[in-house]
């Protein structure tokens, strides 16, 4: 009955993680398309170019929600800490990797589309310690603000999760799978946003932020 039970848990949190709350609202505001927009991606960075700041952040929040309620029903249903873990990643990978964004490349072949996990990895980490959303959010805004580059805000969101649990496992406050969850979402994160990393490594990506606009107030300086 248990085994059932985890796999209900997982089956739940990738369905929920696969819901493309991005597409959705863009297309009901905007009528736009957000995976013929930049990125191409769902997430609230992507919304938030289609169709605004807030959609942004209304998206990411939903994002958020979607591995925190993952969390919250592997809890309820088990007493499992490894399916408390497994079940925002699993809600991350349906993010990413949407089973209702299923698309057919030129060569034939099926790709998922989706996001790049960074909503769902915070929300994750809120619905394994709720505090944790008062110091990832207010970090993860100043990162953006001053280092200029949504992927690397993106990519900290895991990396600060890790961060915390690990002090909090070190102190006996949480069991250490929870700083593990940390290191398994960077790994999905990494994965989803190895364009951006590229682009980071050759001097292209995309600037936002404080440094976006001292760029475009002295065209002449280099990234």
């Amino acid at each position: 009955m248990q085994i059932l039970i985890s796999l209900g848990v997982v089956i739940f949190a990738y369905l929920v993680g696969s819901i493309p709350f991005g597409l959705v609202l863009v297309k009901l505001l905007t009528g736009k398309d957000i995976r013929s927009i930049e990125s191409g991606r769902t997430g609230g960075t992507n919304a938030g170019r289609a169709a605004g700041t807030w959609v942004g952040v209304l998206t990411a929040l939903l994002d958020g929600l979607k591995a925190a309620s993952a969390v919250w029903l592997a809890r309820a249903l088990t007493s499992s800490t490894w399916l408390e873990v497994l079940a925002p990643i699993v809600a991350i990978v349906g993010h990413n990797y949407s089973i209702f964004l299923i698309e057919r490349e030129e060569n034939g072949k099926l790709h998922l589309r989706g996001g790049a996990g960074g909503a769902p990895c915070g929300g994750g980490s809120v619905g394994l310690w709720a505090p944790s959303i008062l110091i990832i959010i207010p970090l993860a805004i100043g990162i953006l603000y001053f280092i200029g580059y949504a992927s690397i805000t993106t990519l900290s969101i895991a990396l600060l999760s890790t961060i915390i649990f690990a002090i909090r496992a070190a102190l006996g406050l949480s069991p250490w799978e929870y700083a593990i969850y940390g290191l398994m979402a960077e790994v999905l994160l990494i994965i989803a946003l190895r364009p951006n990393i590229k682009r980071l490594l050759e001097g292209k990506e995309r600037l936002v932020g404080r440094r976006a606009r001292t760029k475009n107030n002295h065209p002449q300086e280099a990234d």
